[in-house]
C-alpha cells in the first residue's frame, strides 16, 4: 500500500478524558488478503492526532483493533492497557499520533478469534489457534499506517511497539523510526501465556521479561 492509495474522508475535534485529538479517518486498499484469494482488501484507520507532529519526530502508536480487550476489558490480553499507555503518554508529551486499524485478532476477523479463544480453552496457545483455524500466526501487514504518517505529514516517528515488525513495515514505507519506544504494561495472570507466546513465538520485545 503507498501514501497514494490511502485516502483522508474525515477530519474532527475529539475531546477525550487524555485531552484534546484531532479524529481522522482514513480510506485505502492493501494488496494483502485475509484469504487465498488475490482480490485486495479494502481497509480503514482512524489517527487521533495531538499537537505538533511535524517539527520532530512524534510518539507513534500502531494499535490493532481488539474488541474484546479495548471495548469489554478482557483480561486474556494487554491490548486496552497499551492503548491507555500510548494516550496517557502522547497527552504528557502534548503530541503525538495513534492510529487505530481494523485488524481484529491479529487479521484474522471477530469470529475467528472467538473460535481461537476456544482452542486455547482447550490448551493451545495463540499461534497454533490461529494455525489450527488456517490461518498464518499474523496476519496484519501494517502497510496502511506509513501511508497515514505520510498523508500527515510526519516522515520520522518514536515508536511506541513491542513488535519488530511494525518497526520494520514503517521502514519499508518510507517512514524512519529514530527510537523504538517499549509499550510494556502490568498483566494480568490471564496474560501470561498470551505475552509468552508474543514473546517465544513472534519475536516481541520486553525488557521485564
Amino acid at each position: 500500500m503507498s501514501a497514494q492509495s490511502v485516502r483522508q474522508v474525515a477530519s474532527a475535534e475529539f475531546p477525550t478524558r487524555w485531552g484534546s485529538f484531532r479524529i481522522f479517518g482514513f480510506q485505502g486498499e492493501s494488496g494483502e488478503s485475509t484469504n487465498l484469494k488475490d482480490a485486495p482488501r479494502k481497509e480503514e484507520a482512524v489517527a487521533l492526532v495531538m499537537g505538533d507532529v511535524r517539527s520532530v519526530p512524534p510518539l507513534v502508536r500502531i494499535h490493532s483493533q481488539c474488541l474484546t480487550g479495548d471495548v469489554f476489558g478482557s483480561l486474556r490480553c494487554d491490548c486496552r492497557q497499551q492503548l491507555e499507555m500510548a494516550l496517557a503518554m502522547i497527552a504528557e508529551q502534548g503530541a503525538g499520533v495513534l492510529i487505530y486499524e481494523q485488524q481484529e485478532g491479529r487479521g484474522i476477523g471477530l469470529m475467528a478469534k472467538l473460535q481461537a479463544y476456544e482452542l486455547q480453552d482447550a490448551g493451545l496457545d495463540t499461534v497454533e489457534a490461529n494455525e489450527r483455524l488456517g490461518f498464518e500466526a499474523d496476519l496484519r501487514a501494517f502497510a496502511m499506517p506509513a501511508g497515514i504518517l505520510k498523508a500527515l505529514g510526519v516522515s520520522k516517528v518514536r515508536l511506541l511497539s513491542n513488535n519488530p515488525d511494525k518497526v520494520a513495515a514503517l521502514e519499508r514505507g518510507g517512514i524512519e523510526v529514530v527510537e523504538r519506544v517499549p509499550c510494556e504494561v502490568t498483566p494480568s495472570s490471564h496474560a501470561e501465556d498470551y505475552l509468552k507466546t508474543k514473546k517465544e513465538k513472534m519475536g516481541h520485545l520486553f525488557t521485564s521479561r
